[in-house]
């Protein structure tokens, strides 16, 4: 019987390539891939819809869902970041601490990408700071933008601008036009249409007065993971309505070859360890010791406290208007592994 030949789209990530490009298979299926940028990943899907599997922002994908889009998405999370301690301030705004952010000017991709939700969501429970007392600034037009895809808007009561065409968030932070920026290394950012700070890097400003917010992000890092239980996701994977009701078995069977597929990532995980990083071994047991032996669990079950965070957070700032249940958001046939 021949395979199902499905369209997939996503970035690069070492615990899913091994299913793209076909060392590991989806059974009864032929993967066709396309490598992008996950800003534009999200945008063409959110825009488009024109590949059948694909990346997708996580809260991208709740405001699409409450808003119509024909997506279910897999409990398979390739990326896990702790955003908050990624936070960037200019020594000239006063900020010490993350409590001082209140009254400053933040730059941030975009209102609604996962990274500034999680970000918000800290800041309002961990630090006090609420997202109505923050100056926001976006980067990303409303042309090509998750927001401009799906139509969504900041909620009333929200200082929001978006940066001008000509600056991004690096050049407005080493410059002092933002206080702070989530952003630590914008010189190093990837190219993509979306984004701007890899064209107007700000290479002219004086990075010294550039610091990050937090000294110790390994700290910070085991302090949120010690509170909540989890490290914040940043994206899943979603299949195209069509394709699901029609073929609903794919479901399974593409959440059971990413499975495997970092399995087979972890496998050979000591071995691919840069000769360079002389203590890369210390390292990553360190690392495990901290967050456990699998930091990126796959599943509804182990992520469950995770995602009701998420949906919580989405409504709290307003990008949802009601609180979606976990069971709703994933393919069926997954909602127990």
């Amino acid at each position: 019987m021949a395979k199902l030949r499905l369209s997939f789209i996503s970035a690069f990530n070492e615990r899913v390539d091994p299913l793209m490009k076909g060392t590991i298979q989806a059974e009864g299926i032929e993967i066709v891939p396309t490598y992008s940028h996950p800003s534009e990943t999200f945008w063409r899907q959110l825009k488009f819809q024109e590949f059948e599997v694909g990346e997708m922002s996580m809260s991208s994908y709740l405001i699409a869902r409450e808003r119509g889009f024909d997506i279910i998405a897999l409990p398979v999370f390739p990326s896990r970041r702790l955003f908050h301690s990624e936070l960037s301030y200019h020594t000239d705004s006063g900020i010490k601490k993350p409590e001082d952010l209140a009254g400053k000017r933040l730059g941030v991709g975009e209102y609604q990408q996962t990274a500034a939700l999680w970000l918000r969501g800290i800041l309002e429970h961990d630090f006090g700071v609420s997202q109505y007392k923050v100056h926001w600034y976006m980067e990303r037009t409303e042309e090509l933008s998750h927001g401009g895809a799906t139509g969504f808007t900041p909620p009333q009561g929200i200082s929001f601008q978006r940066i001008p065409p000509d600056k991004s968030m690096a050049s407005m932070l080493v410059n002092g036009e933002l206080d702070a920026a989530a952003i630590n290394s914008p010189w190093k950012n990837q190219p993509n249409v979306i984004g701007r700070s890899h064209k107007i890097p700000g290479a002219e400003g004086d990075w010294s007065k550039v610091k990050l917010l937090f000294d110790d992000r390994m700290a910070e890092g085991k302090r949120f993971f010690d509170k909540w239980g989890f490290l914040p996701v940043n994206h899943a994977y979603t299949i195209r309505g069509d394709i699901y009701k029609k073929y609903p078995w794919v479901a399974f069977n593409l959440y059971s070859g990413f499975v495997k597929a970092k399995a087979h990532f972890n496998a050979k995980l000591v071995d691919s360890i840069p000769s360079a990083l002389f203590f890369g071994k210390e390292y990553l047991a360190m690392t495990q010791a901290m967050f456990g032996n699998d930091p990126y669990p796959y599943g509804v079950k182990a992520n469950r406290k995770m995602i009701e965070t998420l949906i919580d957070f989405s409504y709290e700032q307003g990008l949802t208007t009601k609180k979606m249940k976990v069971e709703e958001l994933f393919a069926v046939s997954t909602l127990e592994l």
